[in-house]
């Protein structure tokens, strides 16, 4: 299939190597950067994908629309397609790979729909894609096998779930709430452990019981420049409990983590562990 086109939205660093490595499959990969930072031409360019003035350009050269964006403007991008999309003639399929909740994908499939698109939904999981560590891309939705192929590259690993229009969101969902809430919840718990003076003790503790979760919190340094982007992730996963009559505090517990570490975004060398206890110790205390 290398003859098929990809309109990509959202070049930042994961959308970017994904549009590389299926560039390097061969295919056409398109988008937008007007008004997108240097750093994202840059990235673009090195990627292999190339610039088209607008969305309808987009929506008009492309038989798969994939959107790669932060959830907190998830809906606003389907939106921008969907209007796209009406005043173009053609009708690619638009999959939302984003991490959003399963209620939030029903609902941009509704507004997809109506815009005569076809609508297939995504779930990235793992970081930017490369053979030696391949990320997993779910789709479900009617439709949705195929263009597995379309997507498939030897670093992109590619599952159709079914037809449930909201499946790859709940995938995504349930594996992010477990490592990304874990890494909120574990440095919540150095936090405390400090506030209370017995952080040392509870290091010892865990090294003679749980030496993984001492791992899991000596890893945690290298998600400081994320941060920020698992904000919206925590609410999306919040959101998903709920609809599912799942109590959700723990994930809203776990957004407020990330927001005090704003700081850090999209920081080059991570900051020390204790640096970023302290940053969430401080934040709290200069809350009204």
């Amino acid at each position: 299939m290398s003859d098929v086109t990809i309109g990509l939205i959202g070049a930042g660093a994961m959308g970017a190597e994904i549009g590389r490595s299926l560039a390097d499959a061969g295919k056409r990969v398109v988008s937008v950067l007007e008004g997108r930072s240097e750093d994202s031409r840059r990235r673009a360019a090195a990627a292999h994908i190339e610039p088209v003035p607008d969305l309808i350009e987009l929506v008009n050269a492309s038989e798969v629309v994939l959107s790669v964006v932060p959830p907190g403007v998830a809906s606003s991008v389907a939106h921008e397609v969907a209007v796209a999309a009406k005043a173009a003639p053609v009708a690619p399929v638009f999959v939302d790979a984003n991490a959003i909740s399963p209620e939030r994908a029903r609902a941009i499939a509704s507004a997809v729909d109506a815009a005569g698109m076809r609508y297939v939904d995504g779930g990235i999981i793992g970081g930017p894609p490369t053979t030696q560590r391949p990320t997993a891309v779910y789709l479900s939705g009617a439709g949705g096998d195929e263009i597995v192929d379309m997507l498939a590259t030897p670093a992109i690993q590619v599952t159709w779930l079914g037809p449930e229009p909201a499946a790859a969101s709940a995938i995504k969902m349930a594996y992010a709430a477990w490592t990304k809430g874990t890494t909120a919840l574990v440095i919540a718990i150095r936090a405390m452990a400090r506030a209370e003076g017995v952080e040392d003790a509870l290091i010892v503790e865990w090294q003679r019981s749980q030496p993984s979760a001492l791992e899991w919190a000596n890893r945690v340094p290298a998600t400081a420049g994320k941060a920020w982007r698992w904000v919206a992730e925590m609410e999306e996963i919040a959101a998903s409990l709920d609809a599912a009559g799942v109590p959700a505090g723990a994930f809203e517990a776990a957004a407020q983590i990330y927001d005090r570490l704003d700081i850090y975004k999209d920081v080059v060398e991570p900051p020390p562990l204790d640096e970023m206890i302290g940053r969430i110790l401080d934040s709290g205390r200069l809350e009204p």
